[in-house]
C-alpha cells in the first residue's frame, strides 16, 4: 500500500530550498493564525460581560504589547521576503556552463529544440547534474512551463522571450505541465522530463537524427532574410558587426546602454526603431509577422555563436 505524498519528489538543485522556504512561510503564517486567534477567544472569556477584569486605561497596560507584536510580524515577514528574493534571483541567474534549450508552447504542445538540432514534443531530455537553462515562448496565448518536482514554473509569453535555469539531482521521469490555463485541452497540455546519467543522455543525443544545429539553421536564415546584406562584411548599408555583440553593452541613441541578450537579439529583428544602437541609422525595416517564433529561436541561435568572434577575424558571410 503507497504512502501518501503530501509534496512531489525533490529532484533539483532548488527544490530543496524551495520547500524551506515554503515550510517558514507556512509555519510563520500558522503561528501568527493561532497567535491571533488564540488571543480573540482569550479576550472573549477575559473581557466577557459581566466580567470584572479591570477596563481602565487601555493606552497605557497594551502600547508596549502592540509595537512588540507590529515589529515581530514585520521582522519575520520580512526575512521571508528576502529569503524569497535571493531564491529567485539564483533560479533567474544561470550559471555560464548551463546549456540553452529552446521551448516554444503552442495550442497545446511543448515544442523542444536542443542547441544540436535534436527536437522533441512534449519530452525533455536533460542529464543528472549539469545546469539547464530554458528560454521560453509562445506561439500564441500565454502558457506556463512547470516542473513540480524541480519547483519551478515561468510564464511562456507571446512576444518576448522567459528564461529560467535548473540541475536535476536525480535520474528518473517527471511531470511536466502548463500551470496557465490556456484554452480548450489546457488539461492535456503537459509531458515528460527524462533525467539520465551523462553517459546515457550522449548516447541519445547521438542516436537522434539531429540534422543541422540550430546555429547552422539560423545562417541559412540570415542570408535568406537578407539580412546579411546589412550586417555582413560585404554590405553597402552602415549597420553594426553581429561578431562578439552577444552578451555585451550595447550604447543606444537615446543615451541608455543594454546588454546584448535574447530578449534584444528577438526585439530588435522584430521592432528595430525601438532601440536605436548609437552611431547608426534607423534604416532596418521591422520583420514583425514575418518570421515565426520558430525561426526567430534559430536566428538568435545564430547570432549567439558569433560571439566569441570578431568583425576582423570571423568569416564574412557572404557573410
Amino acid at each position: 500500500m503507497g504512502s501518501l505524498q503530501l509534496l512531489p519528489p525533490t529532484a533539483s538543485s532548488h527544490a530543496a530550498d524551495m520547500d524551506w522556504l515554503f515550510a517558514a512561510l507556512l509555519g510563520v503564517s500558522a503561528f501568527i493564525l493561532l497567535l491571533v486567534f488564540g488571543l480573540m477567544i482569550l479576550f472573549c472569556v477575559r473581557y466577557r460581560k459581566g466580567s470584572k477584569v479591570e477596563r481602565g486605561n487601555r493606552l497605557g497596560r497594551t502600547w508596549r504589547v502592540e509595537v512588540a507584536w507590529t515589529g515581530l510580524t514585520f521582522a519575520a515577514f520580512l526575512v521571508l521576503y528576502f529569503w524569497g528574493a535571493d531564491l529567485y534571483v539564483r533560479i533567474h541567474s544561470p550559471p555560464g556552463e548551463a546549456t540553452d534549450i529552446y521551448v516554444v508552447g503552442k495550442q497545446w504542445m511543448w515544442k523542444i529544440e536542443h542547441p544540436g538540432g535534436q527536437r522533441e514534443i512534449d519530452t525533455l531530455h536533460v542529464p543528472v547534474g549539469r545546469p539547464v537553462r530554458l528560454v521560453l515562448t509562445s506561439q500564441d496565448v500565454i502558457h506556463d512551463f512547470a516542473i513540480p518536482a524541480f519547483r519551478i514554473r515561468q510564464d511562456a509569453v507571446p512576444g518576448r522571450y522567459e528564461t529560467l535555469w535548473f540541475m536535476p539531482t536525480e535520474v528518473g521521469e517527471y511531470r511536466l505541465f502548463c500551470a496557465e490555463f490556456c484554452g480548450t485541452w489546457h488539461s492535456r497540455m503537459g509531458g515528460t522530463i527524462v533525467v539520465m546519467e551523462p553517459s546515457d543522455f550522449q548516447r541519445w543525443l547521438d542516436s537522434q537524427d539531429p540534422g543541422p544545429s540550430l546555429a547552422q539553421e539560423g545562417e541559412a536564415l540570415f542570408r535568406s532574410y537578407g539580412c546579411s546584406g546589412c550586417h555582413g562584411g560585404a554590405g553597402t548599408v552602415r549597420a553594426p558587426r553581429l561578431e562578439g555583440l552577444f552578451g555585451r553593452p550595447v550604447p543606444l541613441e537615446d543615451g541608455r546602454t543594454v546588454i546584448a541578450d535574447d530578449r534584444y537579439i528577438r526585439d530588435s529583428i522584430l521592432m528595430p526603431k525601438a532601440e536605436i544602437a548609437a552611431g547608426y541609422p534607423p534604416v532596418m525595416p521591422s520583420f514583425a509577422g514575418q518570421i515565426g517564433e520558430d525561426d526567430l529561436l534559430k536566428l538568435v541561435a545564430y547570432i549567439k555563436s558569433l560571439a566569441d568572434k570578431t568583425a576582423d577575424s570571423a568569416e564574412r558571410p557572404a557573410p
